[in-house]
């Protein structure tokens, strides 16, 4: 089995290629640091899958933004490259074609969380079910909560999760805005990883998410983070800032079910696979 992942050098993608080359060939696509060159920005005419692919997973996405031009990016990103990479899977034949989307992709415009992002997502799951029923391509879609790992690639996409691990590497106070202690759904991306294999081994279909078992809020976090550590950190909230809200989603374990695995990872053993990893490198 050939296995293309679009995005290679995301960080998704990273700890993807080494689970998925336990019973496969892995082929990474991108615009630097990849196999082959591949940028769902070009016009459709330039852009063409290798040869004798099984399996595409989509890990490239844009990252939103408020301005005009990081707003198109988002969207020509996420949805028009979606729909040129869904007819390149069609002409190729390829018998799987797993996109990952985002839980944000759920939210709506009464969210504090709403943005470019989370539309354009919404955008890219619909275009992708739309495109690849009219033309039978086998598709999954999966829908992450918020991954994170070890080691700084995941710091971009979580700066808030790495600025508390930090603090409590360092020793220094974990401070909380507001009194409200906000709930958050953090998945490890090794799980991640390991459920995109089963989801390629036992050849699913449909829209799915992919979240963690377990909602925790920031202090549960901090706390896991100040154990990992060893840390003499203490938590304390700024009640006179504003609350920060909630972000959790509904639970749905059909994937998983259907799949034989749930997430293994707690919060605790994310934070204590970072401190072992900078204890490591440091």
């Amino acid at each position: 089995m050939r296995i293309l992942i679009v995005g290679g050098t995301s960080s998704l993608a990273v700890a993807l290629k080494p689970a998925l080359l336990e019973f496969s060939e892995v082929v990474t696509a991108g615009r630097t640091g990849c196999d082959v060159y591949f940028d769902l920005c070009d016009p459709i005419e330039k852009i063409e899958l290798p040869k004798d692919i099984d399996v595409v997973i989509n890990t490239a996405a844009g990252s939103g933004g408020v301005s005009f031009e990081e707003m198109f990016e988002t969207e020509n990103v996420n949805v028009l490259g979606v729909l040129k990479l869904c007819q390149l899977c069609q002409q190729a034949h390829i018998k799987q074609l797993i996109m990952i989307s985002s839980i944000f992709s759920c939210l709506d415009k009464s969210s504090s969380f709403y943005s470019i992002y989370s539309l354009s997502k919404r955008h890219s799951d619909e275009v992708a079910q739309l495109y690849c029923s009219m033309f039978d391509v086998p598709l999954v879609i999966l829908r992450p909560s918020q991954f994170y790992g070890v080691g700084e690639l995941y710091r971009k996409n979580q700066p808030f999760l790495y600025g508390m691990i930090d603090k409590a590497e360092k020793g220094g106070d974990i401070l909380l805005y507001g009194s409200n202690d906000a709930l958050r759904n953090f998945i490890h991306v090794e799980d991640v990883a390991k459920i995109i294999a089963l989801v390629i081994e036992r050849k699913v279909e449909g829209i799915y998410t992919c979240m963690n078992v377990d909602n925790v809020s920031y202090s549960e976090v901090a706390t896991a983070a100040i154990v990992a550590f060893e840390s003499k950190s203490d938590i304390r909230f700024l009640k006179e800032k504003s609350d920060i809200p909630d972000n959790i989603f509904e639970q749905d374990d059909s994937l998983y079910r259907l799949i034989g695995y749930y997430p293994q990872i707690s919060i605790m053993l994310g934070m204590k696979k970072e401190a072992a990893h900078r204890r490591e490198f440091r």
